[in-house]
């Protein structure tokens, strides 16, 4: 089986409070931050690596995973960084971050997707930056593929023909299953020990709940696989972007809490200022 994974570089969600916005308002400015794999691309990854691995037999790969990831040169390290984790090549597509969006990204990935020929299409259900949740329902409608977005778990079927996939909704859980090859965007969840099934994989398997951290080895072998460099252009993609952003603005601060000297007095104070009441 082979699976493309569509993977970004975002800056550290973790560093959100040191975020700033240009005077004039024209763009954010990610000076100074930490630029890692998108949280929900890296489930992305790590469920590709399940579904083609006997992780019994010291992750024996049955499989190939390749990810694709647009961006400058500088963004190889983050195509690097999902190498390290199990993935066999990487592809990267020349590009300025602050020039592309969903749709671009939709229809490069559907340019490699076209030449690749995958079995499955996965990638993270949003990024953290622009969280347009886009890419993945784009990519189905264009490719002519069944898809299965925010999956919860995969079960592949039928000799790898076929992927029951898990849904959460407001009632539960809800089951979709669609033929290879498909299209499946991944939630954060994905990642629980017994929510990807592969049919080799023993189901006593104890996986963790997180995905896996690149071992020395694996960070050594990935300085050796290939990264194939390619353009818009190439791919035959016009990169003009169908969003454009007009103005962002800092959230504004919030005002200092006060003390109340009795419940009457708060009552009071949530009905006349807050107007909660």
């Amino acid at each position: 089986m082979k699976i493309l994974v569509g993977i970004k570089r975002v800056s550290d969600p973790d560093n959100a409070n040191r975020v700033k916005v240009a005077a004039d308002g024209s763009k954010v400015d990610p000076a100074g931050l930490e630029q890692k794999l998108n949280p929900f691309d890296e489930y992305a990854v790590e469920t590709a690596l399940r579904l083609t691995e006997n992780a019994a037999a010291n992750a024996e790969r049955i499989g190939e995973v390749v990810v694709v990831s647009m961006g400058p040169k500088e963004a190889a390290t983050t195509i690097r960084a999902a190498l390290a984790m199990g993935a066999e090549r990487g592809i990267l597509v020349d590009a300025n971050d602050a020039a592309i969006d969903g749709d671009v990204v939709s229809r490069a990935l559907c340019a490699i997707a076209k030449e690749e020929k995958p079995d499955l299409v996965i990638v993270g259900k949003q990024q953290v930056d622009g969280d347009s949740n886009q890419v993945g329902q784009l990519t189905a409608e264009r490719l002519g593929w069944p898809q299965a977005t925010f999956a919860y778990s995969i079960v592949l079927e039928d000799g790898g023909k076929t992927a029951l996939v898990g849904r959460e909704v407001d009632g539960g859980v809800l089951y979709l299953r669609v033929s290879l090859p498909a299209v499946v965007s991944v939630d954060l969840r994905i990642v629980l020990p017994k929510n990807v099934v592969n049919g080799v994989t023993p189901a006593s398997h104890p996986y963790p709940d997180t995905p896996r951290y690149a071992s020395l080895k694996g960070i050594m072998s990935a300085k050796k696989k290939p990264i194939v460099e390619t353009t818009f252009a190439a791919l035959g993609v016009d990169p003009k972007p169908a969003v454009r952003y007009v103005k962002f603005e800092s959230p504004s601060r919030r005002q200092a809490g006060v003390k109340v000297e009795s419940v009457a007095d708060l009552v009071d104070k949530l009905h006349t200022q807050a107007k909660v009441l």
